[in-house]
């Protein structure tokens, strides 16, 4: 995969053509959209000379028939020859005062294929003959109708060729065609030279820096400095400036929990090791003659055990192997009194009160030793947050069901948590409360109940107090 990376699969598209790059495709564009330009701006240009060529011949035939009106002479032939061959056409008509007169004629080389009236010619009719006498092959006999200019008569009508009106539109239609090419490719080299110089080479130095960063991003030094001139692309480079020095600090800090969990891992194995040796004398305790040494016993022995196996956890959490559940049916009345009565609230007659609001019968199906785990924690955050105010307090721990799920909801009379820790509440080492506090017991918390497919959500927390609600599912897979 990473010959596959640095080596030629990826080359040759990328050397394929210029048109992959930003510059080589907006030039394309330019010449394109110049082009299309040019083409609108092509057929009436055309239209208009051909219109245009057509009006001359009818002003030359008027010039030439109103010469010949001046006169009371008859015309001789050679001279109405050379007076129509002047003017381009073969015959003239011209109507004046309701009457339609013959002034000049000659004989016609073949009959009239198609007439034009330019008096009442749309410009979508003008543009359509007009590519109509480019395309069209032969010579024909056409006839143009017009107005007389300068009040001559009421219209004007004369036959023509049209092959010296075709070769004259391809002449000019010729010469648009080049003049468009040179502005084309003018105007699409300097609009590509500008955007090489503004877009194109900014683009390249941000991906350069890019590069660069992603070598090694936990150099700070890589991180880009915004100097674009354009607005969007400083932007994005502040942006992306944002986003590496963001990145840059969570590198560092990844990096110290990393140092952090592996010495967390080495204390905790050997902390395991010491509780096991506590287990074998708390064992030997349990032995003993004396009741009262003899009840403490086994809470005492449980506690060892719980705290082996919250540094066995504490090493799977530093690989990230949490284990999953044992999911099992189990009192939630009575680990709710071990949890509050390890946590040295089991007596009323203390300063913080405990009310344990959980119906006797209330079975659930979950890891009793990992959903004690959980309540230990909130117990113990809502405790802590209580003394920190020197005042008495309370904590209700209350519980229920419904189609869903299982809730347990664990409250307190403390002053409520500070707004940095409800921003990182169930983050590792981000979301601690207290002064001191590492901020791994909310995180650790909300991922075992993740396990079990339920939720740990803050409901509330003020100057009255703090709420947490934990829904554990109903739909887990049944016991084996």
């Amino acid at each position: 995969m990473v010959a596959e990376r640095k080596g030629g699969p990826r080359d040759p598209p990328a050397r394929e053509s210029a048109l992959n790059t930003l510059s080589g495709r907006f030039l394309l564009l330019t010449v394109l959209f110049v082009l299309l330009a040019e083409i609108l701006i092509f057929l009436p240009s055309v239209a208009r000379y051909r219109e245009d060529w057509l009006l001359l011949r009818l002003e030359k035939a008027q010039i030439a028939s109103l010469s010949l009106l001046a006169s009371d002479a008859p015309i001789d032939a050679a001279l109405e020859r050379e007076l129509l061959a002047n003017a381009g056409v073969f015959n003239v008509v011209l109507r004046r005062d309701a009457v339609r007169q013959l002034v000049l004629s000659s004989p016609l080389p073949g009959p009239v294929a198609v007439t034009y009236d330019l008096r009442e010619a749309s410009p979508w009719v003008l543009v359509r003959d007009a590519l109509l006498a480019m395309t069209e092959r032969g010579n024909h006999v056409i006839r143009v109708i017009g107005q007389p200019v300068r009040g001559a008569g009421e219209l004007i009508e004369i036959t023509t060729e049209s092959a010296p009106l075709r070769r004259d539109l391809l002449d000019y239609g010729l010469r648009i065609l080049v003049l468009s090419a040179l502005i084309s490719a003018a105007t699409a080299m300097l609009l590509f030279l500008a955007v090489q110089q503004m877009i194109v080479q900014p683009i390249a130095r941000v991906v350069r820096h890019m590069t660069a960063y992603a070598a090694a991003p936990e150099d700070a030094r890589r991180v880009i400095v915004p100097s674009a001139s354009v607005r969007e692309l400083r932007a994005a480079e502040e942006a992306l400036r944002e986003l590496q020095t963001q990145l840059t600090g969570a590198l560092r800090q990844r990096e110290r929990l990393a140092m952090l969990g592996s010495a967390v891992a080495k204390i905790s194995h050997d902390l395991r090791n010491i509780l096991t040796s506590a287990q074998l004398f708390a064992d030997r305790i349990g032995a003993s003659g004396d009741p009262a040494v003899a009840r403490a016993a086994p809470k005492l022995i449980g506690s060892i055990a719980r705290a082996i196996a919250l540094c066995e956890s504490t090493l799977a959490f530093g690989r990230a192997e949490e284990p999953p559940p044992r999911l099992q049916r189990l009192a939630l009345r009575r680990l709710v009194d071990e949890v509050l009565e390890g946590e040295g609230l089991g007596e009323p007659a203390g300063a913080i009160a405990a009310i344990p609001d959980v119906p006797a019968g209330l079975t659930i199906r979950a890891d009793g030793e990992q959903l004690y785990r959980v309540l230990s924690n909130l117990v113990r955050n809502a405790r802590q947050a209580i003394e920190a105010t020197g005042r008495p307090g309370t904590i209700e721990i209350g519980a229920g069901e419904d189609d869903a799920a299982w809730w347990i909801r664990v409250g307190d009379t403390g002053p409520g948590l500070p707004p940095k820790a409800r921003e990182n509440l169930f983050a590792a080492f981000q979301g601690g409360a207290r002064k001191g506090g590492a901020g791994l017991g909310l995180a650790i918390s909300a991922e075992l109940v993740r396990g079990h497919g339920g939720t740990l959500e803050l409901l509330r927390s003020d100057e009255d107090g703090t709420e947490f609600l934990i829904r554990l599912p109903k739909d887990a897979p049944a016991d084996p």
